[in-house]
């Protein structure tokens, strides 16, 4: 699903912001992607949603090399991935059920489709009661599943939150692992990037740890998860 082979990337002003990054995420797992502010993560994701290019080596999502892709290609691609963003991004003026349909409008889905999938996200993550709320009236827990909804709408194979519980308490941040958690055990591959080791600890799940632009550590590689091998 996602793989990087021999990858180092160079900013600018010959800042290193990732070197010798060797890894696989294969279909079914869950992953922690750790590591403290300037370590690499942000780096490490913007290679994934072709943000940005590797300056050396590989990266390939769903079968497309990154270094390779042609232009018209990217934006299938990230149709691929459902992204949750540590601050929600949501649109104020639109309801959650407006945001969530965008989402789909914007690939031109038919509007029956949509009448039929967001209702049904949106119960998934347990806010079909809060359809018709705009943003600023919800709480931050509840804006952070209707980002999550939005993420799920088209059914992508892969999820990634990156600092899905930076904006949100304590509480509600393991209600939004565990709803990740729900969203992996029917074969959605999850990457959550974050600097919480502590929550990421309180899950069974694989660890990767990045610092200063090189994994560090990588727990649970070889072990099976949701029936893949790993």
């Amino acid at each position: 699903m996602i793989k990087f082979k021999g990858v180092k990337k160079v900013y600018p002003g010959g800042i290193v912001a990732l070197h010798d990054v060797d890894l696989e995420i294969k279909k079914g797992e869950f992953v922690f992607v750790l590591g403290h502010s300037g370590a690499g993560k942000s780096t490490f994701l913007k290679l994934i949603l072709h943000e940005e290019t590797a300056t050396e080596g590989v990266v390939t999502v769903n079968g497309y090399n990154l270094s390779k892709i042609k232009q018209k290609d990217i934006p299938y691609m990230r149709r691929g991935l459902g992204v949750v963003f540590q601050d929600f991004r949501l649109i104020p003026t639109m309801t959650a059920y407006e945001n969530v349909a965008f989402a789909m409008r914007v690939t031109n889905i038919p509007e029956r489709e949509i009448k039929k999938r967001v209702p049904y996200v949106l119960n998934l993550v347990g806010l079909a009661h809060k359809a018709k709320s705009f943003p600023p009236e919800l709480s931050g827990g509840e804006q952070q599943r209707v980002a999550l909804a939005r993420a799920l709408v088209h059914s992508p194979p892969i999820i990634i939150a990156d600092e899905p519980t930076g904006n949100i308490d304590p509480e509600l941040s393991v209600e939004i692992m565990e709803l990740l958690k729900a969203i992996n055990s029917v074969g959605t591959t999850v990457v959550v990037v974050t600097h919480e080791h502590d929550l990421a600890q309180r899950f069974n799940k694989r660890m990767i740890n990045i610092e200063n632009g090189t994994v560090v550590a990588d727990s649970n590689a070889g072990a099976e998860v949701n029936g893949y091998d790993i």
